[in-house]
């Protein structure tokens, strides 16, 4: 709080107004001479003190509560807490401390923000007391249902603490987030109505907040038993896809499955915008093994229905594979820095790292013929500071790399061809893959870098079937009406519609530069040569006149696709010497750092 008075004040003086207000309105006063920005006297207020003969304290309404809540922390059923270890996973509130507990281990009661025990990063906890009435024996009118013994007729195997989910805020790396978590030891974490009413309350204060969201997923689905009131409702599950889907792109969302997710559990994960499996842990599936078999006779078992292996190389769903719990939390907290609070503003910068290997090595690392493979692992090495590499879904559409790193600090998203992995041409699944992270890198105000070396999208029956038309436009689409900063680099070959996707000049990027190796056409010599001139060498009897006037025509055909004929007709922006290149993309990032892009006035585009 300012306060301002006359020229005449003197230094003490202004500290006694300070002081006395700081204390009668308990804030921070600064008070300051007319037109002078510097203080001339501050003041905070004192930790309240009490009456020595104060000897009021909690009475025993207190301390029931505080027994009640103690109850509750407890989760489910013992029996179903004992087995967790044989699972290999955390009872949920000891999840939350490993996620929030920090350096400060957990609060103790001392500590009057936080109930007892609460991890040092939760600020706080909504809806402990969620179906109360249903199960715990203090619950008003309860009382009558007791047996002789005192005893609660409805048993252990009734307890239903928090309706089996967790809902509140906390601190995770510095940054506040809301977070959602699962208690399997509850109806094995599956969905009711009062846990359904928490869900949808954070999903609708994060909308508000605009902090990021961390799903905690360990559920088998809705409470069959139980679904009036919350499945069809205008405020049940489905209300949750809904809210999912007015976060995506506004508030970053995160989720880890630590279990069997199946039916409309599962749809919390592939909503996220960062997906998260466990090793010999996580599932997730449209419906469950036994139902499968029900409906198509198909026996199958639920690692191979939706395993961590099934979602991050066969249908996508999957970003990051964890080895096991802690591991989860690190790629997590390795995850979210690259990631702004909220849409529309600047991802975090960090300090500067030399990258791993010398840019210097560049120019040998990549091989002039276009055909012969390289790693583009090691060229991202080359260019992205030390230990910033970060990939997403590795496994999946291994043509082509998506990756977060940085560069002079920035966090970038990478989309790279990948020559060892069918020689960099793109397919469908690299396609949807490229086009979902182009998509997010968008949303987040993250920008991107394009590192082309293609020999454009594969052609064949099979891909056909697949999609690639489909999931090709996909890319394209997402390239086009990204407004981030955009970079491209043609590191070598960039053929057919392959430059089209990859952020080629016609995609408003920032800018497009060339390495020496770079070659852009619209396909590669030996599918030109043979395309244009089969018909006249076939004509040739001679083998070895033959070969010559192949081997005449590709290189006539090459010096037209050549980088240097494409930067001297302004093609490209620039051609830079190999070792320069991350230096280069440093200036020209740091250069367009806020760019401003403006697409069509519509309401949307039609591509999905």
């Amino acid at each position: 709080m300012k306060v301002h008075v006359g020229a005449a004040a003197t230094p003490e003086e202004a500290e006694a107004i300070a002081k006395s207000l700081a204390e009668h309105l308990g804030v921070d006063v600064d008070v300051h001479i007319e037109g002078e920005e510097t203080p001339l006297a501050s003041a905070e207020p004192s930790e309240p003190s009490y009456p020595l003969d104060d000897d009021l304290g909690p009475t025993e309404r207190e301390r029931d509560l505080r027994a009640e809540i103690a109850d509750i922390r407890e989760g489910g059923p013992e029996k179903y807490r004992d087995r967790l270890s044989e699972q290999g996973k955390l009872f949920v509130r000891d999840r939350l401390d490993l996620w929030f507990g920090g350096e400060g281990g957990t609060r103790g009661a001392g500590d009057a923000s936080a109930a007892d025990g609460d991890p040092a990063g939760v600020k706080f906890e909504d809806g402990k007391f969620a179906a109360f009435d249903d199960w715990h024996p203090d619950a008003p009118g309860r009382g009558d249902d007791a047996d002789e013994d005192g005893e609660d007729d409805a048993g252990d195997g009734d307890r239903l603490p928090g309706d089996g989910l967790l809902t509140g805020a906390a601190e995770f790396e510095g940054r506040d987030v809301h977070f959602m978590a699962n208690d399997f030891t509850v109806k094995a974490g599956s969905m009711a109505s009062k846990g359904v009413e928490k869900f949808l309350r954070m999903q609708q204060r994060a909308l508000k907040t605009g902090n990021p969201v961390l799903y905690l997923m360990d559920s088998s689905g809705g409470r069959i038993d139980q679904q009036t009131g919350f499945f069809a409702n205008r405020e049940g599950i489905g209300k949750y896809y809904y809210n999912h889907s007015m976060l995506s792109g506004a508030v970053p969302q995160i989720c880890v499955l630590y279990g069997p997710c199946i039916a409309g559990a599962a749809y919390t994960p592939v909503f996220a915008d960062f997906t998260v499996m466990v090793e010999d842990m996580s599932a997730m599936a449209i419906a469950s093994p036994r139902m499968v078999e029900m409906v198509t006779g198909e026996e199958i078992d639920l690692e191979e229905l939706g395993g961590p292996r099934v979602h991050a190389e066969e249908s996508g769903s999957a970003d990051l594979i964890a080895r096991d719990e802690e591991h989860a939390r690190e790629l997590v907290a390795d995850l979210i820095g690259y990631l702004p609070d909220r849409a529309g503003e600047k991802p975090p910068k960090r300090e500067t790292k030399p990258p791993k290997f010398s840019p210097d090595g560049i120019d040998e690392l990549i091989p002039e013929a276009p055909n012969r493979p390289y790693d583009v692992h090691d060229l991202i090495d080359r260019i992205a500071d030390a230990e910033s590499v970060f990939e997403l879904k590795e496994g999946y559409g291994p043509e082509i790399v998506t990756a977060f790193c940085r560069i002079d600090g920035r966090p970038v998203g990478v989309v790279a061809n990948q020559p060892t992995e069918r020689s960099g041409a793109i397919f469908p699944d690299a396609a949807e893959k490229a086009a979902e992270f182009i998509w997010t890198c968008d949303a987040y105000e993250i920008p991107l870098l394009y590192l082309c070396d293609t020999p454009g999208f594969m052609a064949g029956s099979q891909v056909e079937k697949d999609a690639i038309l489909e999931k090709g436009k996909k890319m394209i689409y997402a390239t086009s009406s990204a407004t981030v900063p955009k970079q491209t680099v043609v590191v070598r070959k960039a053929y057919g519609a392959g430059i089209y996707a990859m952020g080629g000049p016609a995609y408003d990027p920032e800018s497009v530069i060339g390495l020496p190796s770079g070659e852009i056409g619209i396909m590669g010599p030996e599918a030109a040569i043979n395309a244009v001139y089969a018909r006249k060498l076939a004509e040739i009897d001679d083998p070895e006149e033959r070969a010559a006037e192949e081997e005449r025509l590709r290189e006539e055909y090459r010096e037209g696709i050549d980088v240097h004929r494409m930067a001297s007709e302004v093609v490209i922006d620039e051609i830079v010497p190999p070792s320069d290149l991350r230096a280069e993309l440093a200036a020209r990032f740091d250069f367009y750092e806020d760019v401003q892009k403006d697409l069509p006035d519509k309401k949307h585009g039609t591509v999905l």
